[in-house]
């Protein structure tokens, strides 16, 4: 079976999973369920999408497919944005209790972060993007280790507030948030649009990039601009699913067999979307919100990460 037959096939999986969310046991108060299931769907799609996107665009770029997004430290730079706003203002605060303007001040730090960090780091025309991973993976020590250190320093109370945002949830998801998420993200993939040709070049690596005529250090600068937005958007909206990125992709690359990305970009994110809705199915109906989404992707997306290296060190 070819790579657009099997992309076929994982998009109708994907909408056939959505519809069976969304009807399933549907009884009582349907006008207040029925809306409620459809903007969890539509949540789950724009992080799935926004997350298996930006993980495809950066595995592309690094030539690396164990690394993701989330060793720039955006993950931890969301925490330490929520930590530190309810350790100055408290859990009371507008800024905590308007989910909008705390939705905007996350993402609007997370991006503006990425900006600066990506123009210090692409001033020269030397710029490796594997130092870029080296700051990043610093940075996002140093977050997880402030963002800990004022945890262990704010009220009890207070405390439980941080503890929800450290785990992915849809179940109060904001209404108005997904709308801006969607407005966000197709502005975001229709600016994309103009660098995804440049992807199956990319994946060839830097020196056949170049000597094929791609202006390397613009396109991954933007490129890694805008895998930083979308990160934002996913992180800000649901909250940090570390390893879905890195199980997604790789599943992709596994059962498509193949290196054009614009069918990669697409089994990456229908292949996201059912791990999603199938997790946060299993969370409703058989764990009855015992645990969270991102506990279970998480777990699945370790134990494959686990595979991964052991699969890569016997490859040596």
């Amino acid at each position: 079976m070819g790579y657009k037959k099997k992309t076929l096939i994982l998009g109708i999986v994907s909408i056939l999973l959505a519809l069976l969310y969304i009807f399933y046991d549907l009884t009582g108060n349907i006008g207040y369920i029925l809306p409620k299931r459809v903007i969890k769907v539509v949540a789950i799609i724009i992080t799935g999408g926004a997350i298996a996107f930006s993980t495809t665009v950066f595995m592309t770029i690094t030539n690396n497919r164990i690394l993701t997004p989330s060793i720039m430290g955006l993950d931890s730079l969301y925490m330490l944005t929520q930590t530190f706003i309810i350790f100055v203002f408290g859990s009371k605060s507008l800024i905590m209790m308007n989910s909008n303007v705390n939705y905007l001040i996350s993402i609007g730090i997370m991006i503006l972060f990425s900006l600066v960090f990506y123009r210090l780091l692409f001033k020269g025309e030397d710029s490796n993007i594997y130092f870029l991973l080296l700051i990043g993976l610093i940075l996002g020590t140093f977050f997880s280790s402030f963002t800990s250190f004022m945890q262990v320093l704010i009220d009890p109370n207070e405390f439980m507030v941080v503890q929800d945002r450290m785990f992915a949830s849809v179940n109060n998801v904001n209404t108005n948030l997904v709308y801006l998420s969607i407005i966000l993200l197709i502005a975001v993939t229709l600016y994309s649009l103009r660098f995804l040709k440049y992807l199956d070049v990319l994946s060839l690596g830097k020196d056949h990039a170049i000597n094929l005529g791609v202006p390397y250090n613009h396109v991954v600068k933007q490129l890694l601009i805008i895998v930083a937005i979308l990160i934002s958007i996913a992180t800000a909206l649901i909250g940090p699913i570390t390893f879905l990125g890195l199980l997604v992709v790789n599943i992709a690359y596994q059962f498509l067999s193949t290196y054009k990305h614009t069918y990669l970009i697409l089994g990456s994110v229908f292949i996201s979307i059912i791990a999603l809705l199938g997790g946060q199915f299993i969370v409703e109906k058989i764990f009855v919100f015992d645990t969270t989404l991102s506990v279970i992707i998480n777990f699945v997306g370790g134990v494959y990460f686990i595979y991964l290296l052991l699969k890569e060190n016997k490859s040596w």
